[in-house]
């Protein structure tokens, strides 16, 4: 009888080892698979999205500026006027 539960013992703590080494091969395979999706947005050239919005705003202001600087010009130009030199919305 002594043997029987030695044996029980000795399988669960096989078991108890696979457990772990599954455990292991688990993470291993998570960290592997995090490298492989970083190294993949590394060669496409992805930003990160506050870099994307950030130029976006950036844009958009430059836009609203080009805007304001055509209608401000197609003015000038319809009255036939040139801007003063020392005009503080003339931005060279």
């Amino acid at each position: 009888m002594n043997e029987r539960p030695k044996f029980f013992d000795d399988l669960a703590g096989v078991a108890g080892g696979a457990m772990s080494a599954l455990a292991g091969l688990r993470e291993e395979l998570a960290t592997l698979a995090r490298a492989r999706a970083d190294e993949a947005v590394r060669r496409l050239d992805l930003v990160k999205r506050d870099e994307f919005e950030a130029m976006a705003e950036l844009a958009q202001r430059a836009k609203l500026e080009v805007e304001a600087l055509e209608a401000r010009l197609a003015r000038l130009e319809a009255t036939g006027q040139n801007p003063p030199p020392n005009d503080p919305e003339v931005k060279l």
